[in-house]
């Protein structure tokens, strides 16, 4: 079993195939946190925490004149506001019109096979390869409960956290923080790696100490952000790619979110992620629970790459649902930079034929279809189609470009209205907006209240006539704002925390609604590109527009963070035309297909205005791509070198799961007079196999600790892709 609990110690120890966590309930009743880290036996680590009389640290009830005992230094399983623990915490709470305050104690648990399922949210699912924990915690004085799930992929090296707060008192609760997960380790001599970021520059890779204090990364737009991602990773200082302690924590949650690293005063780091608790307050009824979203933690002695496999591993076999999790993407062209608004059925269809005749597979019709929308100021909410822009019905564009032998999607950004809209003159309270107030607007946008029933209605209504009214078979779901001055005319004294989170549950209910209505369309997630990049949004769309920033350069540095926490597979990458649109930068046609062939590969261009020299490697890069999907979407991806510490190429690989197949790209970022030649080291190749590289025969273990000469590059940005095939 995985989930082993010793009456007589009253230790919990949960074993993954590459670590062991454990937590005892202590004589007090406190659900104290001993050991987390590589595999080991279920003695009672318990031993490991050494009381003592320290200054300022107080003790909870019960512990008498006990001095040396105290929540202000234990570490602890989920730390609650009202014990004297001055540290990051997980919950606050109390009876409404009260102090908020808590002292949870251990009440009962359950061990069951299967996974345990969370309604409205996001969660890996996994009945016949997981078990679950339930540990019920009380508080001392009040009918509150809290029951810690714990989620065990005991192969696949996961666990998942959750917490449901149930209130059986006859008054209400009210929440004001709750979050997802705790882990505190014993020692404080850690680094975090996160991934910040701006619009068209996201998920940058970071790597700092943790001094003493508090490192808090997070989101207050309403969205997980292009600023901070929900993903991080704790580490050794020693820790690399292939060697050394490391876990990793993603939330899967798309709304706000905090999470908050802290090197404790005596010993120890205590890390904390959950949803954002600025302006939080849930009110709880009797009777009823409140769930946060679930997390998700991986730890691993082998270094980053192990981490990253792993957890891209459970996260495309164990989140992500859609029929398109294993089948071919289609590669595709969106019609976004090839015309922005400036298109009618003919310009359509002449990039269309083109696509068809370099051998796509899809035609992506981006903003400017619907309405009155010739720019992004007025029409958002109207979602007839133009059929006098477009010259002919929807329906009719679509049969056409079936008969290319396309497929065709569409884009959408249902979430928000313009105020020059039909809908919002008909329904201007659906607008998120402070009465009385001229509203903060963000690409002349406003926010529709997803916590209504009669918006998400709404929406579901306009995706049920756009899918049945043509042949549509892909979404491009986008989001093209940050969310601030909340007010819910349906729900008018509401704090924003609130209205923040019931307007993501109501998002994910539309999602869950495409999901289970229309399984065979493909939906791609969006967010002015990497947004909303995050475990959450994989549940329901699976893959998500990396960035609007598609220089293939620049994406280097994308791909690479992104690459950390999520399945490249997920990451849709285009080709685009140069100069480029965000930097003004040239690179070669060449360099821009190897750089989008990470991801879900597509155009992004005018295709009918090409070179007949571009039209050539087109073909050439979309043939390649076809042949070799299965190792480009499946297989185990590798950093071979980082774009933030090789300044001259950066290499990455892929290796089919069955390590027949394998692919090293790299790009050039910088030139030399008189250079050193360039090498590589491949990765997670059979060692003992031999190996054909442009006819030559090198062993695994030669391409691995040897590696390989790199090509001499021929211009700026110059790159390569060179194959081994197992012999």
């Amino acid at each position: 079993m995985a989930i082993i609990y010793n009456e007589q110690t009253k230790t919990f120890t949960i074993h993954t195939e590459k670590s062991t966590y454990q937590m005892k309930v202590d004589q007090h009743g406190m659900l104290l946190h001993t050991y987390f880290g590589a595999p080991t036996d279920e003695s009672d680590y318990s031993y490991l925490i050494v009381p003592e009389d320290r200054g300022f640290c107080g003790q909870p009830a019960g512990a008498g004149d006990d001095r040396t005992y105290s929540m202000d230094f234990y570490p602890q399983e989920y730390p609650v506001h009202g014990n004297s623990d001055f540290r990051v915490l997980c919950l606050k709470a109390g009876l409404k019109g009260h102090v908020p305050t808590l002292d949870l104690r251990f009440f009962s648990y359950h061990i069951s096979r299967g996974k345990y399922a969370l309604s409205g949210l996001p969660a890996l699912f996994g009945e016949d390869e997981a078990e679950t924990l339930e540990i019920v915690l009380k508080d001392l004085f009040e009918e509150i409960y809290v029951h810690l799930y714990y989620g065990v992929f005991e192969e696949k090296n996961v666990i998942t956290r959750t917490a449901v707060i149930e209130n059986r008192c006859k008054e209400p609760l009210e929440i004001k923080r709750a979050m997802s997960l705790c882990l505190d380790f014993m020692d404080n001599d850690m680094e975090l790696v996160h991934f910040y970021g701006k619009h068209a520059c996201e998920r940058q890779f970071e790597r700092v100490p943790l001094l003493h204090g508090i490192v808090e990364i997070g989101s207050r737009r309403g969205a997980s952000s292009h600023q901070h991602n929900p993903f991080v990773v704790l580490c050794r200082k020693e820790t690399t790619e292939d060697a050394g302690a490391c876990c990793g924590v993603s939330l899967l949650y798309s709304g706000s979110f905090r999470i908050q690293a802290e090197a404790g005063q005596i010993e120890g780091t205590r890390l904390v992620c959950g949803m954002d608790d600025d302006e939080f307050c849930w009110t709880l009824e009797p009777g009823e629970s409140f769930t946060a979203p679930e997390a998700v933690f991986s730890y691993t002695e082998k270094g980053f790459s192990d981490l990253s496999n792993g957890l891209k591993a459970v996260f495309h076999q164990n989140l992500i649902r859609s029929e398109w999790k294993d089948k071919k993407r289609p590669t595709l062209v969106n019609s976004w930079e090839a015309a922005y608004f400036d298109f009618n059925a003919e310009k359509l269809l002449a990039i269309a034929k083109e696509a068809a005749e370099l051998g796509l597979d899809m035609l992506v019709l981006d903003d400017g279809w619907f309405g009155v929308r010739d720019d992004d100021n007025s029409g958002l909410g109207d979602w007839n189609v133009n059929e006098g822009k477009l010259g002919c019905s929807l329906r009719e564009l679509v049969d056409c470009v079936n008969k290319m032998g396309l497929q065709f999607g569409i884009w959408v950004e249902l979430e928000m209205v313009s105020e020059d809209s039909n809908l919002y003159r008909s329904h201007p309270d659906w607008a998120m907006a402070v009465p009385g107030r001229d509203p903060n607007r963000s690409r002349n946008q406003l926010v529709l209240d997803l916590s209504r029933a009669e918006v998400r209605q709404y929406i579901k209504n306009v995706i049920d006539t756009l899918i049945q009214s043509a042949n549509i078979t892909y979404i491009k779901w986008d989001m093209n704002r940050s969310m601030d001055n909340l007010y819910s005319a349906a729900e008018p004294g509401a704090p924003q925390g609130v209205v923040r989170h019931k307007y993501m549950l109501g998002l994910y209910e539309i999602l869950e609604y495409i999901h289970q209505t229309y399984p065979e369309v493909l939906v791609e997630g969006c967010s002015g590109g990497g947004g909303r990049f995050d475990a959450g949004m994989l549940y329901y769309t699976p893959q998500i527009w990396c960035s609007d920033n598609t220089d293939a350069v620049e994406r280097l540095g994308i791909h690479y963070g992104t690459s950390f926490g999520y399945p490249m597979s997920s990451v849709a990458a285009h080709v685009s035309e140069c100069p480029n649109e965000q930097n003004r930068r040239v690179t070669p046609f060449q360099t821009r297909g190897i750089c989008a062939m990470q991801g879900a590969f597509g155009y992004e261009m005018d295709l009918s205005a090409m070179l007949p020299e571009e039209k050539d490697c087109a073909k050439e890069q979309i043939a390649v791509y076809n042949q070799n999907y299965r190792l480009f979407q499946q297989g185990d991806y590798y950093r071979i070198t980082s774009p933030y510490e090789n300044h001259d190429v950066t290499v990455w690989s892929y290796v089919s799961r069955n390590k027949e197949t394998a692919v090293l790209c790299g790009v050039y970022t910088d030139l030399h007079g008189n250079a050193a030649p360039a090498r590589a080291k491949w990765k997670g190749l059979e060692e003992g196999a031999v190996y054909d590289v442009d006819g030559r025969k090198f062993t695994g273990m030669a391409l691995m600790r040897g590696g390989i000469v790199l090509p001499k590059p021929e211009c700026n940005y110059d790159s390569f892709m060179i194959f081994a095939r197992k012999v």
